[in-house]
């Protein structure tokens, strides 16, 4: 550029320097007057209430789920890191400290690039940008558009100015922090600094700090989550500009952007160890107080859900679902390939792979080649490693070439890895079965973990609570506890053979059958329970009475009046898994069902509780009947069809429950404190399997239930000592021929057996 046009262009920036500098002056006292009545209220700012977030806490504190129109926690100034501040000021207004609300030396250089060189450069300081948000929700709320004009800007200037005069640089900087906007609905550097590196804004470092201010300009391109690369890019001139500004050293500068960003937290969408849960207790908040007081007023919800049960909840349904798939449905075609969908196997990426990675993960991957002999080779970040065909074997398929494409985005579990990267893996892939687990605590009620599915993101319906299912053999229990309150015995004798009973004019008669098509002739109530022998159990409804039947369903909760026919002994009515958990939970607690729920309390904003739950008792059976049916349902676990739960080495009841056509698999069980309810089917009803061999109770159902089982046992002190079902004190305990140590309510036990110590 020559000298000529560097000397006029400086004249023309001098001459709108001056030009800007006049006109300002006589302007101020003049829009002061002519829009002093169309502003808004400054001392709002007093009573600072913003839009916060609804908090759902498990029983340990943990937050466990949000909901917010806004996701954010308002803090002090005190609350943030000094690094976090510094690197707001450096980079959003680095006069802060010094100017009144408008930085007149950065009016007059956008206006100068404006003008000379055609830039359009923001001018606004942290003040303005602060008034710009008051008169944004001043319009929104009164219906209004909030559209760029020289008028908007003139009164955010004036809103600016006044709120300096009102407030302090600390308070200004505090309402700016807890107002900003950092993606994904997080709304404030509190919640800013939980999503992004699951810590408080006050234990930030430099670094971190820094891609939070960066993310202001532009929330939707800036975020790790979207954009890893410029995200890094935007922090590092954030540490720049703190250099620039004297807040930290070069030196520190340069260390910090050397730094990878690793992100610790994710989106609040996916945070959730209980998403069904969550969702659940969401219906009933909105349905109690509305949506509004959900999204914006900042409940504070007390739960009764166990973080660690979830989690282990969580893990056992994942584990199993995919281990029954694996088996029954073998290997399916990858539903994604990223090569199709216009990507390069090099360059796609996912929000997974922005966070760490440990052993026992399950990932998504890219698969680079497939090669006929050897193994695959994959990519998960920025790291290639091996697939080898020990990895893929439950596949039947001994070539890579047999099973996948060059960007096929498959799934594989992490079995080793280091400083968060795999090392080795195995082949997964996502299950089409589906399933749910429900936890109740024996004492009150309380639910302590649910899992309603599969994956959340792939349904949202809950099978815990909202998928009516028909129960088999897990409703047995409820016909031998009408039966035993009735006078029947663990000892009674029932004939298992071929039988048919009448079911009405113009019907055929009901002819049931055993699950394994055979009869064993005279068989006790227990060994009918334990061998869940059919033809016994509709005898035992038969004598009993149908209506009586279905009378202490209605006893044990399940709602409505079941239909008294002798089907119903074999479990053909509907109930969800919640309300059969919930029944069994009768056992364990002496006869007496705890109402289940989620929820302890509920606490507006400032504290005061708006709801309170209390354990609600209801009387299903009489003690000792309820004991009884705990002692034939630990047989169940010693010797019947859940033996292999023995294996756990304590004491252990419960029923397996196998529909017709293997379309459902049920086992719900308890030991003296927790009862545990699983499910597993397919949303349509088919078997599961093939319909002549498919998954039972057993096979598919007690696994799960077990594993989760193993994780509530490892909490538990004193495993040498585990403790007992107590017995009330008119149960008498008799050693039968078979070697049984058998429990009979004082008086129905058989004179001739010899006693046996009273407790077991």
């Amino acid at each position: 550029m020559s000298t000529r046009v560097v000397v006029r262009v400086a004249q023309q920036a001098g001459l709108v320097a001056l030009f800007v500098a006049t006109a300002l002056a006589g302007t101020l006292s003049g829009v002061m007057f002519a829009y002093a009545d169309d502003l808004p209220q400054i001392s709002a700012l007093d009573q600072y209430q913003p839009n916060t977030i609804t908090r759902l806490l498990a029983r340990d504190g943990r937050v466990i789920g949000e909901f917010a129109v806004e996701r954010r926690v308002v803090i002090g100034y005190d609350g943030m890191a000094p690094a976090l501040r510094n690197a707001i000021i450096a980079t959003e207004d680095a006069d802060f400290d010094q100017h009144f609300g408008l930085s007149v030396s950065r009016i007059l250089v956008t206006a100068i690039r404006d003008v000379v060189y055609g830039q359009r450069a923001g001018a606004s300081t942290i003040t303005q940008q602060l008034a710009r948000d008051l008169f944004l929700r001043q319009y929104m709320q009164g219906g209004g558009r909030y559209e760029f004009s020289l008028e908007r800007k003139i009164r955010e200037a004036i809103v600016a100015m006044q709120i300096e005069r009102r407030y302090t640089k600390r308070e200004i900087l505090t309402f700016y922090a807890n107002q900003i906007n950092l993606a994904h609905g997080a709304y404030g550097v509190e919640a800013g600094a939980q999503q992004f590196f699951g810590k408080p804004a006050k234990d930030l470092t430099v670094e971190e700090a820094a891609l939070i201010a960066g993310i202001i300009q532009a929330p939707a391109r800036l975020s790790p989550f979207v954009d890893m690369a410029r995200a890094k890019n935007r922090r590092n001139f954030v540490l720049q500009r703190m250099a620039d500004e004297g807040f930290i050293s070069r030196a520190d500068a340069e260390a910090a952007a050397a730094r990878d960003i690793v992100l610790r937290g994710r989106p609040a969408a996916e945070r959730s160890i209980a998403p069904y849960f969550v969702e659940d207790i969401r219906k009933m908040l909105e349905e109690e107080y509305g949506a509004k007081a959900i999204y914006e007023a900042g409940l504070r919800v007390q739960t009764t859900l166990d973080v660690a049960l979830q989690q282990a909840a969580n893990l056992a349904v994942d584990r199993g679902l995919r281990r029954i798939d694996k088996r029954r449905s073998g290997y399916r075609t990858p539903a994604r390939n990223v090569v199709a969908e216009g990507h390069t196997v090099e360059r796609f990426t996912t929000d997974r792979w922005s966070r760490p990675i440990a052993a026992g993960d399950i990932v998504p991957a890219v698969v680079v080649s497939a090669p006929r002999t050897g193994a695959a080779r994959i990519r998960i970040g920025t790291q290639q490693l091996d697939l080898p065909a020990a990895g893929f074997a439950w596949t039947r398929r001994t070539s890579a070439a047999d099973l996948f494409r060059a960007g096929d985005l498959i799934e594989v579990d992490v079995r080793t890895a280091a400083n968060g990267v795999p090392q080795t893996v195995t082949l997964e892939q996502a299950p089409i079965l589906e399933g749910g687990l429900v936890a109740i605590d024996n004492r009150t009620g309380q639910i302590r973990a649910m899992v309603g599915g599969f994956s959340f993101e792939r349904s949202k319906f809950n099978r815990a609570t909202q998928a009516r299912r028909q129960m088999g053999s897990v409703f047995k229990p409820i016909v031998y506890t009408a039966a035993i309150d009735r006078g029947f015995t663990p000892v009674s004798v029932f004939i298992d053979e071929p039988t048919s009973f009448e079911s009405g004019p113009n019907q055929p008669p009901y002819a049931p059958l055993n699950y394994d098509r055979k009869f064993e002739g005279a068989v006790t109530l227990r060994r009918a329970l334990e061998q869940s022998r059919n033809i016994p159990a509709v005898k035992a409804m038969q004598d009993v009475g149908p209506q009586q039947v279905s009378a202490y369903a209605k006893r044990f909760g399940f709602p409505g009046e079941l239909p008294p026919y002798l089907s119903l002994a074999l479990g053909a009515a509907e109930a969800t898994l919640l309300e059969a958990t919930s029944a069994y939970s009768a056992f364990p607690n002496q006869g007496v069902r705890m109402q289940p729920y989620m929820v302890v309390t509920v606490a507006d904003r400032e504290g005061n509780v708006l709801r309170e739950n209390r354990p609600e008792a209801h009387e299903a059976v009489r003690a000792d009947t309820a004991f009884v049916m705990t002692h034939l349902l630990r047989g169940v676990v010693q010797r019947g069809t859940a033996q292999a739960a023995n294996a756990l080495d304590w004491p252990l009841a419960g029923k397996t429950g196998t529909m017709d056509d293997y379309t459902d698999a049920w086992f719900v069980g308890f030991d003296p404190t927790i009862t545990v309810g699983v499910w597993v089917g397919y949303d349509e009803k088919r078997p599961i399997g093939g319909s002549s061999n498919g998954e039972t109770g057993a096979t598919a159902a007690l696994p799960i239930w077990m594993d989760f089982l193993r994780a509530h046992l490892e909490a538990q002190p004193g495993r040498e000592n585990p403790p007992a079902f107590e017995p009330p004190g008119n149960i008498v305990f008799l050693t039968l021929d078979s070697g049984i140590s058998e429990a009979f309510i004082n008086g129905t036990q058989p004179q001739a057996a010899a006693p046996a110590p009273v407790s077991e």
